[in-house]
């Protein structure tokens, strides 16, 4: 029987479907391309043409390479019941023993699987689908194209000859000689390219991995390459028998990409880290490392999670240091976890070898201050208890141990002093916070060691108990606040030396009264065309400390709270227990905000606030008696009322001198993404001054940098014609970095420089870091990196994402996913 007919459709209610995905990655998780390429409605559409991503999103990315059943679009049936198989043909047979026979622009469709091809074959009692002819197939948002397609819908299973595919996952894809199904969650290439990629049917892309075979089990996370080659424009840069990687976001076991760093203290080193996936809440990382200046090492990571308590451990060792002759290792630990339900305890160690471990740059002392590694554990409960007569009241109860490293080098001519270790330390607070009242008291022993260097300049050793109190009384609204307070600091103190005056033991007590009152006030304007709520919010503090002898005493923890706006409101001069200053002082100031209705958003803040002494001060941190009645003048200031702009700045203005004394102030633009700019500067006056400038910045056109890579020795043909062509777009080149110079020792503290390059489908950066560690010392570094979009990032030396994020203020990853990490071993967060 045969019909004739355009169109011609007709439906089947059979069920079969077909499943593929794919997700490459060399023990990273795949990194997101740009978007797919959008269908043609048109049953001929032209090749697209080279074109830019849309205005604004910051990135130049081509999209000229046609994708794998690029136009397939069927006419729409309508809405059709699930597990329905409809077809459109040119020519439709068929016969009593259920084949079906098309031809002809043949196009099938069941739920989101959709087939096109010149011939196709349907045998309803089997279950069995047979194309030919220039078959595409697309399902879901994956795409794929080849000559002959062999499908058992009943058992997922088939194969497809010469296919060229496209998943939407990672936006990459590539071509093979053969894809066999062997069901809904496993495949298997043979003769595989693949590449993020996107270029003409006949150029090679930049980037491409090669195997002679491929295996993928997407249930159990696994991808199997033999044979696999990475090629980098056309010269192999990785090349293994074979190659187990994760095919989705999950975690596995693999080896990651090696790195490559090149420092003036370790010379070439080369380290090839190995993820372990031990478990869904334990993995390790093992790294051996191979310094041509130091020789063999080993680092180790290994983090674990459980519900009450979690931490990761960290150890790098260097059997023997070829140049100090010496072994050396840095170990570190963090842990933190819950004893009972309202009990937790933490511990932290970072320890080192030796005080040279930071100045000759090696591995695993990564700290915010590398010159001062500390040490400490803590045991706290918190936990709200009703007593008598008082209420509920909020305790905390914890005992602790603190200790210090110094790193002060053989070679170090600004030595430091380590803060006293606490050998231990036990403390109880309570709290409580009523309509009339709020009170506090938290009292505490402690047992002070000094370091080395203290101990060698006779600092004393000893206990210390102390009890710090205050009861205040607030009155007033959001309008307005007066609080009374009464505070009181007291210690004993038991020496292991004795004082000056023969004494080891002594007591002291200082009470603090203060009057605290602050206003605020409103009022509705309109600047910038916009509406906006201004502030006026003076607050004026009284505070009232008699003196107490303290020469005598030992200071374990005090030092000068910094002059700012945050603590020049406070009722102390000093942080610690150990000193109080007698005060008796009024600090008034005067804030204003403009405030955008509505938002809530803050568009500038101004401030002024200034001390006046009723009395001489006699405790200071020189020991000589304040006397000067008015303190500098504290003005203080914000704004981003201007589009793309934010300005903070401060600065303590020095009356009797006439001039300024200490000042700070940053500048930042940002007109969009991956534009960053930011100047900063500081002023202590007689003690330094600093410059700094971090940026993130494209520098020339899209066609300024396809020119670049165009005149590249690595260039092809093709390159080097479309750079010639105006409006074309092959990537974009950004400059990055990070340089603060000190003019008071008219040298470059620290510099962190280098570009980054996107080229759509893969990204590079090089970096260079210079980092001061001494008066007249500094170490240099290299950092080099590949970042294979759809595949992983090749990390080739120290890693200069965390580098540039650190240093950078607004840097923002050119390539950055939506939620989740990149890296398969940051999943276990601990």
């Amino acid at each position: 029987m045969l019909w004739r007919a355009w169109p011609l459709s007709i439906g089947l209610n059979l069920g079969w479907g077909l499943g593929l995905g794919l997700g490459l990655g060399l023990g990273l998780t795949a990194l997101p391309c740009a978007a797919a390429d959008s269908v043609d409605t048109e049953k001929h559409a032209p090749r697209p043409k080279l074109q830019t991503t849309p205005a604004g999103s910051g990135l130049c990315r081509p999209t000229n390479w046609r994708a794998p059943a690029e136009g397939l679009q069927l006419r729409p049936f309508g809405p059709a019941p699930a597990g329905e198989t409809r077809f459109e043909a040119d020519r439709l047979e068929g016969s009593l023993d259920g084949q079906v026979r098309l031809s002809g622009s043949v196009q099938a469709q069941l739920d989101d699987l959709s087939v096109r091809a010149d011939r196709l074959t349907y045998d309803s009692n089997q279950s069995r689908l047979q194309a030919s002819g220039a078959v595409q197939m697309l399902r879901a948002e994956d795409r794929f194209s080849g000559s002959e397609l062999r499908y058992d819908s009943q058992t997922a299973t088939g194969y497809l000859l010469q296919p060229r595919f496209y998943l939407s996952a990672t936006d990459a894809g590539g071509r093979a000689e053969r894809i066999d199904l062997l069901g809904a969650q496993r495949m298997d290439l043979r003769g595989l390219r693949y590449s993020s990629c996107k270029v003409g049917d006949e150029e090679t892309p930049p980037w491409q991995l090669t195997a002679s075979r491929l295996q993928v089990d997407i249930a159990a996370n696994e991808g199997i390459a033999e044979d696999a080659v990475l090629r980098f424009y056309d010269v192999p840069i990785l090349a293994l028998p074979k190659l187990s990687f994760p095919v989705t976001e999950d975690r596995k076991s693999g080896w990651l990409p090696p790195s490559i760093d090149l420092s003036t203290t370790g010379g070439l080193v080369v380290a090839a880290p190995y993820y372990w996936n031990i478990a869904p809440q334990y993995d390790a990382t093992l790294t051996p490392v191979l310094s041509l200046k130091r020789g063999a090492e080993l680092d180790g990571e290994f983090r674990y999670l459980q519900p009450t308590w979690r931490g990761e451990t960290q150890l790098s060792w260097l059997p023997r240091d070829e140049v100090a002759g010496s072994t050396r290792w840095a170990s570190r630990w963090t842990h933190r976890g819950s004893a009972a339900q309202d009990a937790d305890y933490r511990i932290d160690w970072l320890r080192v070898s030796d005080e040279d471990y930071w100045t000759d740059g090696l591995r695993g002392a990564d700290n915010l201050t590398p010159r001062l590694l500390g040490s400490s554990a803590t045991l706290r409960r918190l936990r709200r208890e009703h007593w008598d007569g008082l209420g509920w009241l909020d305790q905390q109860l914890y005992a602790s141990t603190q200790y210090w490293q110094v790193l002060n080098g053989s070679s170090s001519s600004d030595l430091i002093t380590a803060p006293y270790r606490r050998e231990a330390q036990l403390g109880a607070q309570w709290g409580q916070q009523r309509d009339l009242l709020d009170w506090s008291v938290q009292t505490e022993v402690n047992r002070f060691v000094p370091g080395a260097l203290a101990a060698a300049a006779d600092q004393p050793t000893g206990q210390r108990a102390h009890l710090l109190g205050q009861l205040g009384w607030p009155l007033g609204h959001g309008g307005w606040r007066f609080t009374p307070r009464l505070g009181v600091n007291a210690a004993a103190y038991d020496l292991d030396q004795a004082m000056a005056d023969g004494r080891r033991r002594a007591t002291r007590v200082v009470p603090t009264f203060s009057l605290d009152s602050s206003w605020t006030f409103e009022r509705e304007l309109r600047l910038f065309d916009r509406p906006l709520t201004q502030t006026l919010e003076p607050r004026v503090l009284y505070v009232r400390t008699p003196w107490r002898d303290q020469s005598l005493l030992p200071n374990f923890d005090s030092d000068v709270l910094d002059f700012n706006p945050t603590t020049i409101f406070g009722d102390s001069s000093f942080s610690g227990v150990d000193r109080v200053a007698d005060a008796q002082r009024i600090t008034a100031g005067l804030t204003t905000r403009f405030v955008e209705s509505g938002s809530g958003i803050e568009w500038a803040r101004l401030g002024f606030a200034q001390r006046y002494l009723l009395q001489d001060q006699r405790i200071t941190a020189d020991g000589q008696p304040l006397t000067q009645r008015m303190s500098d003048a504290l003005l203080f200031g914000s704004t981003q009322a201007i589009p793309h702009w934010t300005l903070n700045g401060s600065l303590r203005y020095d009356p009797e001198l006439s001039r300024v004394a200490r000042s700070s102030a940053s500048v930042t633009y940002s007109p969009g993404p991956w534009r960053t700019l930011h100047l900063t500067h500081s002023l202590q006056r007689g003690s330094s001054e600093r410059l700094g400038i971090g940026w993130q910045w494209p520098i020339g056109s899209t066609s300024d940098a396809r020119a670049l890579l165009a005149n590249s020795p690595w260039a092809g043909s093709r390159e080097r014609q479309d750079s010639s062509s105006e409006g074309n777009c092959s990537g974009r080149l950004y400059t990055v970095g990070r340089i603060d110079y000190s003019k008071f020792d008219r040298r470059i503290a620290g510099a962190l420089a280098g570009f980054e390059y996107d080229a759509g489908c893969w990204v590079g950066r090089v970096v260079a870091e210079r980092t001061s560690t001494g008066a007249s010392a500094a170490t240099s570094r290299l950092m080099l990196q590949l970042e294979f979009v759809g595949l992983s990032r090749l990390a080739l030396g120290s890693n200069p994402l965390t580098r540039l994020k650190d240093n950078i203020p607004g840097y923002r990853l050119l390539r950055e996913r939506s939620g989740g990490s990149s890296d398969p071993a940051q999943d276990l967060a601990p």
